[in-house]
């Protein structure tokens, strides 16, 4: 009787090593690839590059492999109960880290019908990482990276972007994560806010900065980045200028735009009512959604809607009526916004906005309520996280501090402990070595 073998995989990159394991795993048997899902992916490293399907009609056409089915989650044992495999064959890279759990579970299950763990010697010269990384220095094009934003809020429960206001910046976010003890953790995106690139050109947040100088800032963060980009459209501007803002960020690879149900100049939100700010109507507003929905060239380019009543003390009965209304007029998604201390208000509109039948995305900018942790934002069903300003006010003072110290001193060693090294600077800049 042929023998059932099990191989996990998530074959984002298929390289000599993947398939030294499967060779080894036909000799034992009829093999079946549990095929991890971009969720299941997602949950201890970055979303792969490759989609599902894709992945999946790699492994089915490599010798030896009889089957793929998905396997949902990082761990092994509700497929394994499934199919009672006689051996499972994976490499002996996860003795440590975050898959030594999830193998000594492998082993636990197997031990209930004498099955076997069987493991294949690392492949040396050859790094998944290295791979991945010569990806990201290759780019990425506008279509895979339009389609980015949908696969990540498919693939995980929330996402957190930060804030750009020059390719640098960008390359801050697409490079810097660290590791925890449920695997790395880093930046989802970046959100192309409209304060931190006026105020990084010396401009006031007024939409003095036009539409044609912003995109040159996207331009730059696109070049050398890959991760998706979340647009701040402001108001948007008049609906017949939108429409043409909605194809340009759509051609350029950009995956949404969120507008604010405000009209007039432009003020910044977090002054609330201290300032003159006058709030759309449901009606234009609805129509400029439309407007922007019928101008977009595919289904994967999102429009979100930002409401204002919270900043503008006009209550959380009239931020849902608002919310109805904007997504039955086409919004992708809806962005909540506050500039209360507490997130009172904030979680009492989340709690409300779960219970619509045609609930969509929802986007907090925890900005003023800065001291709620993400995983409570997250059980309250938000999806994305966007930290709107963080890195321009951090490089500020930063640069004041040393401004300030070399006409101290009249000279710059007393700030060299606190600079990054021209080496490590230029290390971060693609060809900078």
């Amino acid at each position: 009787m042929t023998k059932k073998v099990y191989l996990g995989m998530s074959a984002d990159l298929v390289h000599p090593g993947h398939l030294n394991i499967i060779k080894r795993a036909t000799e034992l048997g009829e093999v079946t690839v549990g095929l991890l899902t971009d969720k299941a992916i997602a949950s201890y490293k970055r979303v792969p590059f490759m989609t599902f399907e894709q992945r999946k009609e790699v492994i089915e056409n490599i010798k030896g492999v009889e089957y793929v089915i998905p396997q949902e989650t990082l761990d092994y044992v509700p497929n394994l109960e499934a199919l009672k495999p006689d051996f499972v064959v994976h490499g002996d890279d996860w003795t440590s880290g975050i898959q030594k759990k999830t193998r000594q579970r492998v082993i636990d299950c197997l031990a209930q019908w004498d099955g076997k763990l069987v493991e294949v010697p690392y492949t040396h010269g050859i790094s998944s990482t290295q791979i991945h990384n010569a990806m990201k220095e290759i780019g990425t094009t506008p279509e895979v990276r339009l389609k980015s934003l949908r696969r990540i809020l498919n693939a995980k429960p929330l996402v957190r972007f930060l804030d750009i206001h020059n390719a640098l910046s960008g390359l801050i976010i697409e490079n810097t994560r660290i590791e925890t003890e449920n695997g790395p953790r880093e930046f989802d995106g970046m959100w192309g806010s409209s304060l931190t690139d006026s105020t990084a050109k010396g401009k006031p947040d007024i939409e003095a900065v036009d539409v044609t100088s912003r995109m040159s800032t996207l331009n730059e963060v696109l070049e050398v980045t890959t991760k998706p980009i979340i647009y701040d459209g402001d108001t948007g501007g008049k609906t017949e200028h939108f429409v043409f803002t909605v194809k340009t960020l759509e051609r350029l690879g950009v995956s949404a735009v969120i507008i604010e149900d405000k009209t007039g100049l432009k003020k910044n939100s977090l002054f609330g009512t201290d300032v003159a700010q006058t709030q759309d109507s449901i009606e234009n507003f609805c129509h400029k959604i439309q407007a922007g929905k019928t101008a977009q060239a595919t289904q994967d380019f999102m429009i979100i809607a930002r409401i204002e009543s919270l900043i503008l003390d006009q209550g959380v009965d009239d931020a849902m009526k608002r919310a109805q209304a904007y997504l039955e007029a086409g919004a992708d998604g809806i962005m909540i916004h506050s500039r209360q201390k507490s997130p009172d208000e904030i979680f009492e509109f989340c709690d409300r906005y779960n219970q619509l039948s045609n609930r969509k995305t929802l986007v907090a900018v925890p900005s003023s309520y800065n001291q709620v942790y993400e995983k409570d934002l997250e059980a309250r069903g938000v999806n994305v996280v966007i930290y709107a300003n963080q890195l321009l006010r951090s490089a500020y003072p930063a640069m004041m501090n040393t401004a300030q110290s070399i006409l101290t001193h009249g000279r710059s060693a007393e700030v060299d402990e606190n600079m990054m090294p021209i080496k490590q600077i230029l290390e971060l800049i693609p060809g900078g070595k």
